[in-house]
């Protein structure tokens, strides 16, 4: 990841191709899992309660705002103030089954179906970090977020946000229906080894806050 890589140009009609490909790959994912998710659902609304969807505004292509929707995981614990406990506290051993198999991901084919995504490419973040994004870091939102991506191959939540985002946008410049195929395909085997599903010391990844600036003389006391 040291040297700059080769840019591989994006072709009007290998784009045109990949979207085909998302419609018709969901379609028939929604077709064959339909039973299977109901039975989630069904799950989720025995051990979590109401609601069933967990749905959060995200940022998606060319930093276009949309309505991501997953599979509740999180119990509605709170405290004497009535503020949500921490996610540590909140989620459950069914909720971290789900995020483990990314079963609480399958509502995100509805996502892609609709446009708002795609299979492959770099994940929606919430939207309060459109504005803490540097102008290489907002290059992630070129091309339309994905279910799966370059940096959850190489680390997922494990990855601090500086190397995320560099392999987020190393995606953008290199993308090619091949490197789709190969993130599908080892994505299968990190599901599977249930590897990176949490940050160190978090049960989700912390807050990207921004570029941390460095301090002047005359900012230490």
């Amino acid at each position: 990841m040291n040297s700059k890589p080769e840019k591989v140009p994006n072709g009007a009609s290998s784009s045109v191709l990949k979207r085909l490909s998302d419609i018709l790959i969901a379609s028939i994912f929604i077709l064959v899992l339909a039973i299977p998710m109901l039975l989630v659902a069904i799950a989720v609304r025995v051990f979590l309660g109401s609601p069933i969807l967990f749905v959060q505004e995200r940022g998606g292509l060319n930093g276009e705002v949309f309505w991501l929707y997953k599979f509740r995981t999180m119990r509605n614990a709170k405290d004497k103030n009535d503020e949500p406990l921490p996610d540590s506290e909140r989620l459950s051993k069914f909720g971290k089954l789900l995020r483990t198999t990314s079963f609480d991901e399958l509502p995100e084919l509805i996502n892609i179906l609709k446009g708002d995504m795609s299979f492959i490419g770099p994940r929606p973040l919430l939207t309060e970090y459109l504005p803490r994004y540097s102008t290489f870091q907002m290059r992630r939102h070129e091309v339309r977020p994905g279910l799966t991506g370059w940096a959850q191959i190489n680390g997922r939540n494990a990855l601090s946000w500086e190397d995320r985002f560099k392999l987020d946008v190393w995606y953008v410049d290199n993308w090619s229906l091949w490197l789709d195929l190969k993130i599908l395909f080892l994505t299968v085997l990190k599901v599977l080894q249930a590897e990176g599903v949490s940050a160190d010391a978090h049960v989700t990844m912390p807050k990207f806050m921004g570029e941390q600036q460095p301090l002047r003389a005359n900012d230490v006391k």
